[in-house]
């Protein structure tokens, strides 16, 4: 059973996805919180596996709560809901460690497969968004020199396996694609894309993708 946490300002939002989600046998939405404080504190208290996490509410923003849990021993996995063309801030949401981000008008499918995917270490980004936010979150211009060169050398330190598996979340694929273009179990797959995070030294699949095409540039 997955557990969920929801925390969005708007009673209406709480609500709908309460029960879009009480809907699935495999899924407990185990609270709610108003704002990102409570949020926080609620996380703490229920130990929910995952929070759907607004960004704009009062007292603590979206982002400050993500990057809170995220500073704690083993944190809950965190989906930003956001609007996304009007909502820059879901970059830094993602650079802060949350695993992936939905629409507000996400059909309710989509929404209970993304809370799937993310207990399963599979952030929920489509290639297009990888690429949008890839655009967003790499240097400057100025610095893509710089920027290519230590993508270099942080990549060479990998195995040939780790730099296919590298290649492949740079691409935007997702664990179970990796394995059926590698002829890799996606246990494995797993396993490689957690070494990826602490050789290359980053926290999620964005950040991978994103040394991943700097290091291209070069």
């Amino acid at each position: 059973m997955t557990r969920v946490l929801v925390v969005d300002d708007d009673p209406l939002v709480r609500s709908a996805l309460a029960l879009m989600l009480g809907g699935h046998d495999d899924i407990d939405v185990v609270g709610e919180a108003a704002d990102g404080r409570e949020g926080v504190r609620l996380a703490g208290e229920l130990r929910p596996d995952v929070v759907l996490m607004d960004i704009r509410m009062p007292r603590l923003d979206g982002l400050g709560a993500t990057r809170e849990l995220h500073s704690r021993p083993s944190p809950p996995r965190v989906i930003v809901l956001t609007t996304f063309d009007a909502d820059e801030q879901v970059v830094e949401a993602l650079a802060s460690g949350a695993d992936g981000f939905l629409l507000k008008d996400t059909p309710p499918p989509q929404i209970v497969d993304a809370i799937r995917k993310v207990v399963d270490d599979e952030p929920m980004l489509s290639p297009s968004v990888t690429r949008t936010l890839i655009r967003r979150l790499r240097d400057e211009p100025d610095d893509g020199a710089d920027a290519a060169a230590e993508a270099v050398a942080r990549l060479a330190q990998l195995t040939d396996r780790e730099s296919e598996v590298a290649d492949a979340v740079g691409r935007g694929l997702s664990n179970a694609e990796i394995a059926g273009e590698l002829h890799l179990s996606v246990p494995t797959v797993k396993a490689h894309v957690s070494r990826l995070f602490d050789k290359l030294q980053v926290t999620n699949r964005v950040q991978i993708a994103i040394v991943v095409h700097d290091a291209q540039k070069g």
